[in-house]
């Protein structure tokens, strides 16, 4: 039997203890060529390859730590006769569906739960049904096995994220109610989709790709197409009104387009205590893009500031991190490539120990020459090779498929539980 867990991550490289994934299912296929824009792709995957190269992900992360997924999750919260109606209530009303609520809560529980993930095909047993050109009641939930945008763990809470694209909107209304009912997980949650009374502004969104812990009292978050100044506010507040002595938030602007720079965890990911890795043209070229420091205090901002970018930033709260470059420091047109396909997009089991796609070769061996030990998932999960107890090692998981859908390792996991780190 597993013990209930709190969440508490005070970092984004502490030993890994739980971590939430969900294994692409049949609702990455539900999208054709023409339906894949509103579904927030440039491309549609292969189910079977891409469920393949996730195997890899899932074998590694258990070795590493609890590995929970998102549908069995779900189910076991939907036993409760109560919280199983509140939540269909909230998404039916959300989307429209009223008119299929009943037959949805005639479903069991796991049922219920593939359906709410998997989407509900539209019955056409009327005239308005038969005539419509939409293929479901509630649409397949395509995004989720990037299960880091709906909700993001910050010390022993958790922030249940406001998504820039309504289409994600139920991703987050599952994770809040999976974090507030299972039975398994002690947490607090924060839910930027219901505000209150917080003065945040309009266009309110937040997204856990953009939202990453440097150190207990350290934030940096990205803003861009997904996460707006008001979801940056909306973090802010929260951590005025808990008074304490002092909190930074670092914020790094984000251009528009491409459509791979949607999130920071796409240019810079925490590697390690010391070491970062960045995607050196945004993060440390010179453009314009803003680097911003806010310090709080007491419940009060103490300072708004531009820094020169997030390394140096960094460095001056006490934080020195070396940077290793995505596709390697020799040529731009490779670091463009890789960092297309999640070259900077990686998730950390422990300090110097992370997860990366396989096909971002200079990536991978750009982090070689600065002492990573290049090991394969599958040599891991067949117990051809061990995890090194501490030495640092970049584990590389196979991403043919997997990367055309536009997110790396970091984008697929979302830790809720970590160890403190010895600085």
């Amino acid at each position: 039997m597993i013990n209930k867990m709190n969440v508490n991550v005070a970092s984004e490289f502490g030993e890994l203890e739980g971590v939430i994934i969900h294994t692409p299912g049949l609702e990455v296929e539900e999208m054709t060529p023409e339906t894949a824009k509103r579904a927030l792709y440039s491309d549609i995957l292969n189910l079977s390859v891409a469920r393949e190269e996730y195997t890899q992900l899932k074998g590694v992360l258990s070795k590493a730590g609890l590995c929970l997924e998102v549908t069995d999750l779900l189910a076991e919260v939907l036993k409760n006769g109560q919280i199983r109606t509140d939540l269909l209530n909230e998404i039916c009303n959300q989307e429209n569906a009223e008119n299929i609520y009943q037959e949805l809560a005639e479903l069991s529980p796991d049922e219920l739960a593939r359906q709410l993930i998997q989407g509900v095909p539209i019955n056409r047993n009327n005239l308005s049904r038969y005539l419509s050109n939409e293929r479901f009641s509630l649409w397949p939930l395509h995004n989720f096995l990037f299960t880091r945008d709906a909700s993001m763990s910050f010390r022993d809470e958790v922030v249940i994220g406001k998504m820039a694209n309504k289409v994600r909107d139920r991703e987050a209304t599952i994770m809040e109610a999976i974090f507030n009912h299972h039975p398994l997980i002690e947490a607090k949650t924060l839910s930027a989709q219901k505000p209150g009374s917080l003065p945040v502004g309009k266009n309110l969104s937040i997204e856990g790709g953009d939202f990453q812990v440097a150190r207990e009292d350290v934030l940096v978050i990205g803003t861009g197409v997904r996460t707006t100044a008001a979801g940056i506010d909306f973090i802010l507040e929260t951590i005025k009104e808990k008074k304490e002595p002092i909190r930074h938030i670092l914020v790094q602007e984000l251009p528009d387009m491409p459509e791979s720079f949607i999130h920071l965890d796409m240019v810079f990911t925490f590697l390690d205590r010391d070491a970062c890795m960045v995607y050196e043209p945004l993060i440390l070229g010179t453009n314009r893009f803003h680097t911003i420091h806010i310090q709080v205090e007491n419940g009060e901002v103490t300072k708004i500031s531009e820094e020169k970018n997030l390394p140096k930033a960094l460095r001056k709260l006490g934080m020195d991190l070396k940077p290793i470059y995505c596709g390697g420091s020799k040529d731009l047109w490779t670091q463009e490539r890789e960092q297309w396909h999640s070259g900077a997009n990686f998730f950390a089991i422990a300090p110097g120990q992370i997860i990366g796609y396989e096909r971002n070769v200079y990536t991978i061996e750009e982090l070689n020459k600065q002492g990573f030990e290049v090991i394969k998932a599958q040599a891991v999960i067949d117990g051809k090779a061990e995890i090194p107890k501490n030495g640092k090692c970049v584990i590389t998981i196979a991403g043919s498929e997997l990367a055309r859908g536009g997110g790396g390792a970091r984008c697929m996991t979302m830790p809720f539980c970590r160890k403190k780190v010895d600085w």
